[in-house]
């Protein structure tokens, strides 16, 4: 009896730990867990916990950061140095007080070191200020004190991005140096004449193509305004709404929770710079709910990591690269926006799809009527929306982009006083400004680091070494010119896989343009029909951006199974089938540029839109496995191909495509309507 007793006890005890275990499982994280695992996935949120003395340093500087960009964002900017040296002179002092020199140093305290480290930052950004006019003056020469004070700014921004942004870009940037420095003694086409260490200073401190070059410029300017615009956007309660939103619109559909994941990752990239942090904020909540409804916690994961990457590509910030794209690519940042819009609307409509495919096939509804917020009460607050709507208004009208930053944080503040919750008191507006100079570090570490990348490129002539290295190698593996453009294009974009893993928005939009795009490029003097250049910036954007889900080194996707508690490789390669529209469409729109509204018009723009969404229909249903009803392997390749023939944009290839669509549709149809009827049959018996 005892026994029997025990063992019903040891029984129950083991039903409630499996109970509690899955509890804990499904349930949404708090905002200590989040911050904990913001920490080990994303380096810029991996700082210290300073109190006392060193937190009102550290809350002085941010808020001093914010408002001498304001002004001079309302007033004129300084000369392009000063504006530079006082933006990086703020961002490197600041990283030093917040990021630890590794994860193991305690965060509690500032060492010995650190103190050096922000005394000589405070040094080098006052330098160029007080020796302006003796700099501009100095034409071709660089004494001994300058050799040293630019060296110093060198290890000291490699520094900054090793602890703020990341060890890749660190590493990549060092490469860059000691290949400029040891240019004689490299190889082949490597090589050139090198630079001495006096010549190699001057050009990353002491001129505009190295540390304070364009990346920096962009960051002291647009960026950092539209990082604030985000950051009040914030402090509205904007991202709450956003995902109260997405449950209103997408929460009853079937596989409810991951539309809601699709839709308010598709929202909160418009004020996030990060696909980490993006992951985790939204996810914190969409894949509890995912585990809940059935998702297995791999694909839940996945939904969550392949559509917070995709809102750096979603119109109108896009991860603040499209800023820099203005400066590269030499276009308007409406056309940039615009040609962004197709490709985004494909990529977030090809995870929908897949999503709902999965729910049908494994026969997953929606979230309960009482899970999901009254219409009336969203529609309370749709007023937070006018400001994102506000700006690209402005855009579309050709404000300039300071301008329309600096009108959006106006109107911001102005829409949160229409109800008390989203009112942006004084002390809302005092944090608005101090969060958004934090968010601002990572990114100007970024594009200092990336300005020396640039700058070895520009003295040395490598991205174009390597352009035509790549092209050179796809000529000799291919038998004509159209094989050679699809084989450059493969190793264009294996180039920006690799060197995106780890690395930032901003800062490995810089790298792969600075060094992949040239071999896209190289390609125009073999075609009949020049590539356009914004075609190829894009392929480099998109290339880079999904490396945050594909394996080895995917960071979103590890961020996700922190929260799925998934296998982090089987994550991402669910993230990467998921987004396979980031892996087709940049090949599409290079191949055919009206994917981008380059040189189209209004018809031709609804027929590519219809037949690619058709196109993202097969390569859905083919990716999972499930139509109507479940598809065999050879139909799944069949409906793959199809897809791929409907995105491409082309007479012929539409007409084939959409034949073999209408067929597969109506079979499926069919095919569905008789396993009904059957099932019926059978329940009747």
């Amino acid at each position: 009896m005892s026994d029997s007793k025990s063992h019903d006890k040891g029984k129950e005890q083991t039903l409630s730990e499996s109970v509690e275990e899955e509890s804990n499982e499904t349930r949404e994280l708090t905002e200590e867990e989040q911050a904990e695992l913001l920490k080990k996935f994303d380096t810029e949120s991996n700082t210290r916990n300073v109190r006392g003395k060193t937190a009102a340093i550290v809350f002085i500087l941010l808020l001093s950061f914010s408002l001498f960009q304001l002004y001079t964002g309302i007033f004129g900017q300084y000369t392009a140095y000063i504006q530079r040296t006082v933006h990086l002179g703020f961002a490197l002092t600041l990283i030093f007080l917040l990021f630890p020199a590794r994860k193991t140093t305690s965060r509690d305290s500032i060492p010995w070191y650190d103190i050096v480290l922000i005394l000589l930052s405070i040094v080098i950004s006052a330098y160029w200020p007080v020796y302006y006019d003796t700099l501009v003056q100095q034409i071709g020469t660089i004494t001994t004190e300058q050799v040293v004070v630019g060296s110093i700014a060198i290890l000291l921004v490699l520094e900054a991005s090793r602890r703020a942004v990341g060890i890749p870009i660190t590493i990549i940037a060092s490469l860059f140096l000691i290949y400029a420095y040891f240019g004689p003694y490299m190889p082949g086409m490597l090589g050139h004449r090198g630079l001495t260490l006096a010549q190699l200073v001057d050009s990353m401190f002491f001129t505009t193509e190295g540390i304070l070059g364009t990346p920096l410029q962009v960051s002291s300017t647009y960026i950092f305004l539209f990082l604030l615009f985000g950051s009040f956007l914030v402090q509205t309660g904007v991202g709450n709404y956003f995902n109260d939103l997405a449950i209103t619109i997408a929460g009853k559909r079937v596989g409810g929770p991951a539309k809601v994941a699709i839709f308010s990752s598709a929202l909160q990239g418009t004020i996030s710079g990060s696909s980490v942090a993006n992951t985790v904020t939204t996810g914190s909540y969409t894949i509890p709910m995912m585990k809940r409804l059935g998702y297995h916690r791999n694909f839940a994961g996945a939904v969550e990591a392949a559509a917070s990457t995709g809102g750096q590509i979603m119109p109108p910030v896009m991860g603040a690269a499209a800023f820099l794209m203005v400066e590269f690519a030499g276009e308007t940042y409406w056309n940039i926006a615009k040609a962004a819009l197709i490709p985004a609307i494909l990529y977030f409509a090809g995870i929908w799809i897949m999503t709902h495919f999965e729910a049908k096939r494994k026969g997953l509804h929606g979230l309960p009527k009482d899970k999901i917020p009254k219409v009336k009460v969203v529609l309370k607050k749709i007023h937070l929306l006018f400001p994102i709507v506000f700006i690209v208004y402005l855009l579309f009208k050709g404000f300039s982009i300071e301008r329309t930053a600096l009108l959006g944080i106006l109107s911001t503040v102005v829409v949160s006083m229409f109800l008390k919750e989203t009112r942006i008191n004084l002390k809302k507006f005092i944090d608005a400004l101090t969060s958004g100079a934090r968010t601002a570090l990572g990114v100007a570490a970024a594009t200092a680091c990336a300005g020396i990348i640039v700058g070895v490129v520009t003295k040395t002539g490598l991205g174009l070494k390597l352009g035509n290295g790549l092209v050179s190698m796809a000529g000799n593996l291919a038998a004509n010119t159209q094989m050679q453009l699809m084989l450059t294009l493969f190793f264009t974009m294996i180039t920006s896989l690799i060197i995106g893993m780890g690395s930032p928005t901003t800062a490995n939009y810089i790298i792969t343009s600075t060094i992949a795009l040239p071999a896209i490029l190289a390609l125009n003097d073999l075609l009949p029909v020049a590539i356009p250049v914004l075609a190829g910036h894009m392929f480099v954007f998109y290339f880079g951006i999904v490396a945050d889900i594909t394996p080895p080194v995917a960071l979103a996707a590890f961020a996700a199974t922190g929260i799925s508690r998934g296998d982090p490789i089987r994550t991402g390669v669910n993230a990467s089938k998921l987004a396979i529209a980031a892996f087709i469409i940049p090949y599409m729109f290079v191949l055919e540029p009206a994917l981008l509204m380059i040189d189209t018009n209004f018809g031709e723009l609804i027929l590519i839109l219809a037949t690619a969404l058709m196109g993202m229909i097969a390569i859905g249903a083919g990716m999972i496995g499930y139509w109507y009803t479940s598809l065999n392997v050879i139909i799944r390749i069949i409906a793959v191909i199809t897809g791929l023939l409907l995105i491409y944009p082309g007479g012929y290839t539409d007409i084939v495509g959409f034949v073999v669509f209408i067929t597969m549709l109506v079979f499926q149809f069919i095919r569905n309507k008789k396993e009904k009827d059957l099932e019926r049959a059978q329940q009747a018996v």
